[in-house]
C-alpha cells in the first residue's frame, strides 16, 4: 500500500503556525514518525531542524534555558520539529521560551503519552499550543484509496488484527499475529512502565485482561482490585494511565433526569482491536468466536472516535443503560441533539429503541448499526 493520506493532514496544516507549538499526540508505532517525515519532504531541509527527545545529545542542545542558545540554534531556522519530546526534561518551559523569544519560530512536538506532555506541557503553554491527535489507520483513511468489495473483504482482519500501519507490509496472517505480539511486548505499555508511580507491572496487563472480557459491559473498579488483589485506587490510576497512553478509551453513563438511569459506571475500549485480541492471545477467525459481538462493538467504538476526531466534531460520547436492563450500545450529544445507537453484527436482528429512552428523550434519534450500513457510520 502506498503512503496512506492521513486523516489529520488538513488541519494539521492550517494548525502549523508561527509562535504556536503543535503538538502531534499518539500511540507509538500510529505513523507520527511517518506523518512528519512525509509532512518535512514539502519543505527545504535548511528551514528545519529534526530532533529527537530519545537522543540524548538532541536533548542537550535544549538543555541549557536562555533566549542566546535557542537564537544560536534556531538561527535561519523557520521550523522546530521535536519527536518524542516527553522525554526531554522541562520541555513545556523551554518551548515557552523559545515560541515567546524566538520571531517568527513555528514549533512541532510528538509525544506518545498524555501524562508526561500534559504535565510538562499544559501550564507553560497556555494560550501557545494546539494539539491533534494520531491513531492507527482509520477506515475513513483506507477509504480513500479501497473500493467497496476490498472494504467488505478487509473487515474480518481488520476486527481481528487492527488497524497500526505497519500491518499493510505483511500479507501473511501469522506474519500479522507476531507483529501485534511485539507491539505488545517492546512498545505498547513502554510509557506507562516506566513512569514512577508503577510498582506491579504484571497486575497492568491482568488488568488488561479482565477489561478484554468486559468490552461492552459496565466496569466495576471494586471488582477488578478485588481480581488482581490491589486497592481500588491503584486500579483506577492504572486506568487512567492506561486511557492517556492511549491503549484505553473511557466512556461513561448517561443521564439528564431518570432516576432509574445508570450513571456512575464506565465502560471500557481498547483503542485498537489488534491489541485487545493480542491481550488475550486469540485471533481465532470470526466465524469460530463467541466474542463477534463485543470485537464489532470496539470496533465500531474507534472507528467513530478516529472519525470524529478527525472531522472535528464536537461531541461526548455515552452509553446509556437503566437498572432495568434497558439500552443502548451508544448515544451521541452534540449540541444538545441526542443520537442514540445499537450495534448488531447479524444484520436481520430486529431492535428497536428502548421505550424508557423513547420516553425520556422523545428529539432523539435512533438507529441500528449492522454490516450493512456500518461505512456510514465510521466515513
Amino acid at each position: 500500500m502506498n503512503f496512506v493520506n492521513r486523516g489529520i493532514t488538513e488541519l494539521f496544516n492550517k494548525r502549523v503556525l508561527p509562535n504556536k507549538v503543535l503538538i502531534l499526540l499518539g500511540a507509538r508505532r500510529v505513523g507520527k514518525t511517518a506523518f512528519i517525515k512525509n509532512y518535512l519532504s514539502t519543505i527545504p531541509k535548511e528551514d528545519y531542524l529534526q530532533l529527537n527527545g530519545e537522543d540524548v545529545e538532541d536533548a542537550n542542545l535544549l538543555k541549557e534555558r536562555s533566549v542566546s542558545n535557542y537564537n544560536r540554534l534556531l538561527a535561519n531556522i523557520k521550523l522546530l520539529v521535536i519527536d518524542e519530546a516527553q522525554n526531554i526534561p522541562d520541555i513545556g518551559l523551554i518551548l515557552k521560551l523559545i515560541v515567546d523569544s524566538v520571531d517568527g519560530i513555528k514549533v512541532i512536538a510528538t509525544g506518545s503519552s498524555v501524562f508526561d506532555l500534559s504535565n510538562k506541557l499544559g501550564e507553560p503553554l497556555v494560550g501557545r499550543k494546539n494539539t491533534i491527535y494520531l491513531f492507527p489507520f482509520a477506515q475513513m483513511e483506507f477509504s480513500t484509496q479501497e473500493n467497496y468489495k476490498i472494504t467488505t473483504s478487509k473487515l474480518e482482519e481488520r476486527m481481528l488484527f487492527g488497524s497500526y500501519p505497519e500491518l499493510e507490509q505483511y500479507p501473511d496472517w501469522n506474519d500479522k499475529i507476531n507483529y501485534i505480539k511485539e507491539i505488545i511486548n517492546s512498545y505498547l505499555l513502554k510509557d506507562i512502565l516506566v513512569f514512577e508511580g508503577i510498582k506491579h507491572s504484571d497486575k497492568i496487563y491482568d488488568l488488561l485482561r479482565l477489561i478484554a472480557f468486559q468490552i461492552g459491559k459496565e466496569v466495576s473498579v471494586q471488582e477488578l482490585a478485588n481480581s488482581l488483589q490491589i486497592s481500588k485506587n491503584t486500579v483506577a490510576n492504572y486506568l487512567d494511565l492506561l486511557t492517556k497512553v492511549f491503549i484505553l478509551q473511557k466512556v461513561e453513563g448517561f443521564s439528564r433526569n431518570l432516576r432509574k438511569e445508570i450513571t456512575k459506571s464506565s465502560r471500557w475500549y481498547f483503542c485498537d482491536n489488534g491489541i485487545r485480541n493480542g491481550i488475550i492471545n486469540n485471533f481465532t477467525r470470526l466465524e469460530a468466536r463467541n466474542d463477534v459481538g463485543e470485537l464489532w462493538e470496539n470496533y465500531l467504538v474507534t472507528e467513530r472516535i478516529k472519525y470524529q476526531n478527525y472531522t472535528q466534531k464536537s461531541v461526548t460520547n455515552y452509553f446509556w443503560r437503566t437498572y432495568d436492563q434497558q439500552e443502548l450500545d451508544w448515544l451521541e450529544e452534540e449540541n444538545g441533539k441526542l443520537s442514540g445507537f445499537e450495534f448488531k453484527w447479524n444484520e436481520n436482528r430486529k431492535v428497536k429503541i428502548p421505550t424508557a429512552f423513547a420516553k425520556a428523550y422523545q428529539e432523539a434519534t435512533f438507529e441500528v448499526i449492522n454490516k450493512q450500513n456500518y461505512l456510514d457510520f465510521i466515513v
